[in-house]
């Protein structure tokens, strides 16, 4: 949310500080429940050889990869403003988010991060604002998608007790980006904030890259492939901590349940997704044949490989605005 004193995309910090204690609060309450009814020993593989270790490092290649594909994304959106900014520099960028969102965790987040950083290489907060807002909505449009070609996969999934979750999840996500969409873009809601003076003008500033969206197709099917190719990093991610954790799933329950479950620990109620995460898996999983115990632990692998990625990012963070100096090229003609 935008600064109420300076108009930036900065939230008050009194108000951070808070949300961030109460996220803390539930994440350790979640992760405390689940753990009190399982058994620790279920969370790991009880054989493990020279595999595990190899599939956990395919696991962390896979992360860090996914965050060269954000970027890419990222990237692909904010060319759609008429701006080009070099991959290397938003790449640094995410790395210092993810560090400040998934290590740190820090008042700010990692987003505000990346619109503060990337503003100075773009030459406009607002349009820095615009860009990570739709940048992240365009998963919530690849995700659905991805979690119906899981069961296209794995027809038998439908038979799941946890399939009626996983389409309800999905169709809430698609009803709500749907609004988010019609809403930014028309022209009586968010496009008459366009050239506000208040913190209202971001608002303005995302109905203005839809509104650049819609007129060329080329760019919308750009970004989309973009995001759909970064969520199948992160199928592969959680694919290669199954293989670690040795727990059996079919390959089409990954693919249709991961974005689910990535879908769901977005919501602001937890630190990094942390119980959410896990209690998800445990419900999606469990009919699968999946103990809990296991469940958790692909849940809490699936964090640490998040984690020790985004360690990477720290000379990013706090090299800090040395990297944010580089000017941006117009792609208008």
């Amino acid at each position: 949310m935008p600064d109420r004193k300076t108009g930036g995309p900065d939230a008050p910090p009194a108000r951070a500080r808070l949300g961030l204690a109460i996220r803390m609060v539930v994440s350790v309450a979640l992760l405390a429940i689940l753990i009190a009814k399982i058994n620790l020993d279920s969370a790991v593989p009880q054989h493990r050889s020279t595999w595990t270790l190899a599939w956990f490092g395919l696991a962390l290649a896979s992360a860090g990869i996914g965050i060269v594909l954000s970027a890419w994304r990222w990237q692909r959106v904010i060319e759609a403003f008429g701006v080009h900014v070099r991959l290397r520099v938003l790449i640094t960028h995410y790395f210092a988010g993810q560090f400040v969102g998934n290590v740190l965790p820090s008042t700010i987040g990692g987003d505000v991060l990346r619109v503060t950083r990337s503003a100075k290489n773009i030459g406009s907060t607002e349009t820095a604002f615009a860009a990570v807002a739709l940048e992240r909505l365009t998963g919530f449009l690849a995700l659905p998608l991805l979690c119906l070609v899981g069961f296209a996969l794995e027809p038998s999934l439908l038979e799941s007790s946890a399939a009626w979750v996983a389409l309800l999840v999905s169709g809430i996500a698609l009803a709500a980006l749907g609004a988010i969409l019609f809403l930014a873009g028309h022209p009586k809601a968010a496009g008459r904030f366009q050239g506000r003076d208040n913190w209202v003008r971001f608002l303005g500033a995302v109905h203005d890259g839809i509104t650049r969206l819609r007129s060329d197709r080329r760019q919308v099917i750009g970004v989309l492939a973009t995001a759909v190719i970064y969520q199948l990093s992160v199928i592969a991610t959680v694919g290669f901590i199954v293989l670690t954790l040795d727990a059996g799933i079919p390959f089409g329950a990954v693919v249709a349940f991961v974005p689910v479950v990535a879908m769901a620990q977005v919501m602001p109620i937890s630190l990094s997704g942390l119980g959410i995460r896990e209690g998800m898996l445990v419900l999606l999983l469990n009919p699968l044949g999946v103990s809990s115990g296991r469940a958790v632990g692909i849940g809490l692998a699936w964090y640490a490989s998040m984690l020790l990625v985004s360690l990477l990012g720290a000379p990013a963070f706090a090299v800090g605005h040395r990297t944010a100096a580089a000017p941006a090229e117009s792609t208008s003609t």
